[in-house]
This record gives C-alpha cells, structure tokens and sequence, in this order.
C-alpha cells in the first residue's frame, strides 16, 4: 500500500479515513499599516476590497476567487531581498503576470512600489510593495 494519498478525484481506498477538504482563500501579508497596503494592491491588480478594519483587510478578484489579507504588524520589519546572513528574510513573495512587463514596472513604480537593485533574470523584475514584500512581474 502506498504512502501517498488518494488524489481529489479519486475515490479514498476502503478503510482509509476520509480526508477533509482544503481550499486557499487568502494569502496574508503583514503591514505596519493594512488599510494602506491593500489600497495599493487593489489599485495595481483592479481587485476590491472584502472586508477592512484598520488591523485587518481582505480584497478579492471582481470575480472572486483566492485573494491577499493584509494584517497589522505593529513592529514591521521590512524584508532584505536579497537576504544576506542576519537579515530580515522574506517568507514569501508574490508571483504577477502582466501583459506589458515595462508598463506594468512604471505603473507598479506610480503606485508606490520600488523597483529592487537586484534583478535576477531578464524576464522579470522584482519590485517591493510599499511594506516592502518583495513581488515579481513578469509577462506572458
């Protein structure tokens, strides 16, 4: 018997236990101030925002669908990135495609973002939120 459970759309073997359901809904990111930063990603992707407080605010795709949560972290500390050894690391980084890599950098710039000294490919650019979360644009 393999140690690898059933996938979603196969049926659990007989005598296994049922496996509960799980589904993305939000990936949350810490700000010195949430109200803010959300502003600023819902500006740059054309979502709206779900659900704010001052400690707390969800947006969402128009559509629906997984969305950001930015939660209030009172001592922020921005990442480095790249992270050198005893620097505040980042624990995670979003992925953005764009249509217009060069657009989507100046209009990203416009809104607050900075664009990173370090670019690591040519075919996408590391930008930082204005929290400092470091992000990736990228075309296609």
């Amino acid at each position: 018997m393999s140690d690898v459970p059933a996938a979603p759309d196969r049926p659990v073997e007989p005598g296994a236990a049922a496996r509960p359901r799980f589904t993305l809904v939000e990936a949350v990111l810490g700000a010195p101030d949430p109200v803010a930063l959300a502003a600023f990603w819902c500006d740059l992707l054309g979502w709206r925002v779900a659900r704010s407080s001052p400690e707390w605010v969800v947006v969402r795709p128009p559509d629906g669908g997984t969305g950001l949560a930015f939660q209030l972290e009172t001592d922020h500390v921005r990442p480095t990135w790249p992270a050198g050894p005893g620097d505040q690391q980042m624990q995670e980084h979003l992925d953005v495609r764009v249509d217009d890599l060069a657009a989507g950098v100046d209009r990203a710039v416009a809104l607050g973002a900075r664009l990173a000294e370090h670019q690591p490919q040519d075919d996408v650019r590391v930008l930082l939120d204005p929290a400092g979360h470091p992000f990736c644009l990228f075309a296609g």
